[in-house]
């Protein structure tokens, strides 16, 4: 039990830095908030829209946006004030650590691994659709058996069906692209992705500007036609309407789908150890990315539900279909090259910050250190688990339906932010005099407000969820039980202090 509730003490993270086998300090504040911004916008954008509002939430699919970047704006505030003070890889993982203890680490740790692996194949499942749609309008095509997943969800019915087809090919391909780059180091991926993001930007910036003159505002009545709430307690709808499966609708379980739009700004966080003045600039980059962002998802959510009812939607390529179906050939295939660049980017920051938590974890002891903690003695990257990462999510990119790995990665990342939040409460209380270069304003009603908004979120999203996460947060406690509590160096300091103490 002593073991298990032992917190890692901030020295011990600090002097990590120290080491030889540490990341390399390359990343300014532009850098960071380009990996920010880079993570952010894409598939949320370019895909996830069109679900949500068309299963979910209809035109008041703003407001999604706007709830879930309330709770994302609290969550944010307390990584800001734990990535200054604790400048190293593993974003949450690590917070949790030194706040909550060894089992709490490992619990998050596991969770985050679920999150980046799942929300890259989530970001390589969009990538495809809209690299299919661009070929498109140049009369090529996918074969059928290689162009999705061979199944698919109906989110009325709660059931699963055979598409007929083997896997996902274009999924796979970029993924296996994406992970050569981030293997060859992150000076070279932080530079491809300022490039992606400059790209997407204009086009983000062109929806908005051309799409306002193809509004109509009687695509917006009803404006909430699944109503403004939607919340459920495991599979028991409490407020609002739900499906005939059973899962929630209203702005707040479209709030939840959408959730997986903000997570880039976590990522951010992952990368402090790669930050030339982390306890300035990764503050700057979470926050800047995250405000900016929000401003545009809502933006771009409107004039996408004015130009098209909702209930028509395209829901794989929503975008670039809305002009589309305005005959807007030449705004289509801006959109829809602009997408792939911007859908890439995001691809590349998920699989950029899964191997750091890998990484942060086998530092400590729970994972094989010369699988997951190994540094590239040239590139300085963790190329082995980069590799490994993109194994993984190439097997699911190829394999899962869309729906199912959107949803999965929300609950995650929102479990990983209550505890984020929580953690700001205890260290105000258990390390007061520790030094925080950014503090969170207003605690403990910041903290607080995060926990709260995270957990209303969690509760809007379908039980399904909560199962999934239960199955993969148990196979985690039997590798923590097996492997991971024996090789910890909490393990190895509690033993060497009981030595002592017998002596």
């Amino acid at each position: 039990m002593k073991q298990m509730f032992a917190k890692k003490p901030l020295h011990v993270l600090l002097e990590e830095m120290k080491g030889e086998n540490r990341l390399r300090r390359v990343l300014g504040p532009a850098a960071l908030t380009s990996l920010g911004v880079g993570a952010i916008i894409g598939t949320g954008i370019f895909v996830l829209t069109g679900i949500a509002a068309h299963d979910k939430a209809g035109p008041a699919i703003t407001l999604s946006f706007a709830f879930a970047g309330l709770a994302c704006i609290f969550a944010a505030l307390c990584y800001s004030e734990f990535a200054s003070m604790v400048p190293v890889a593993g974003s949450a993982y690590t917070y949790a650590y030194a706040t909550l203890g060894e089992l709490f680490a490992w619990i998050i740790g596991w969770d985050l691994i679920l999150e980046y692996a799942v929300a890259s194949a989530t970001v390589a499942h969009g990538w495809s659709h809209y690299f299919q749609n661009f070929i498109g309008i140049f009369g090529l095509k996918i074969p059928e058996i290689f162009a999705k997943s061979p199944t698919e969800f109906d989110p009325v019915s709660g059931t699963f069906f055979a598409t007929g087809t083997l896997f996902d090919l274009p999924a796979i391909i970029i993924t296996i692209l994406v992970t050569i780059i981030l293997v060859k180091g992150i000076k070279e991926s932080a530079g491809f992705n300022t490039a992606m993001v400059l790209v997407k930007l204009f086009v983000v910036v062109l929806v908005i500007g051309v799409g306002v003159f193809y509004i109509d505002t009687n695509n917006w009545k009803p404006f909430a036609p699944f109503g403004f709430t939607g919340l459920s307690l495991f599979g028991h709808t409490i407020m609002g309407q739900s499906n005939t499966a059973g899962a929630p609708l209203g702005v707040l379980a479209g709030a939840a789908m959408i959730f997986f739009a903000y997570i880039g700004f976590d990522s951010v966080s992952t990368h402090a150890e790669e930050a030339k003045n982390p306890q300035r600039d990764v503050p700057i980059g979470i926050i800047t990315s995250l405000i900016v962002c929000t401003i545009l998802y809502i933006l771009v959510a409107a004039v996408i539900t004015g130009m098209v009812p909702y209930n028509q939607i395209n829901i794989d390529a929503p975008v670039a279909d809305a002009f589309k179906q305005k005959g807007l050939a030449w705004a289509q295939f801006i959109i829809s090259a602009g997408a792939i660049a911007g859908i890439t980017s995001v691809l590349l920051v998920m699989m950029l910050s899964q191997p750091r938590i890998f990484l942060a974890m086998a530092r400590d002891g729970f994972l094989p250190q010369g699988l997951f903690g190994d540094v590239h003695p040239k590139y300085r990257t963790p190329w082995k688990s980069t590799i490994l990462t993109g194994i993984f999510v190439a097997i699911l990119g190829g394999l899962l339906p869309l729906r199912i790995l959107a949803e999965l990665v929300n609950i995650g990342t929102l479990f990983a932010f209550v505890v984020v939040c929580s953690a700001v409460l205890i260290m105000r209380k258990t390390h007061p005099e520790a030094a925080r270069p950014f503090r969170a304003p207003f605690v403990p009603l910041v903290p607080i407000l995060g926990i709260i908004t995270c957990l209303i979120l969690m509760f809007s999203l379908p039980v399904e969820n909560w199962w999934r996460l239960f199955i993969w947060l148990g196979i985690g406690l039997v590798i923590y039980f097996t492997y991971g509590r024996k090789h910890s160096i909490m393990h190895a300091l509690i033993k060497e202090e009981n030595a002592k103490g017998t002596k």
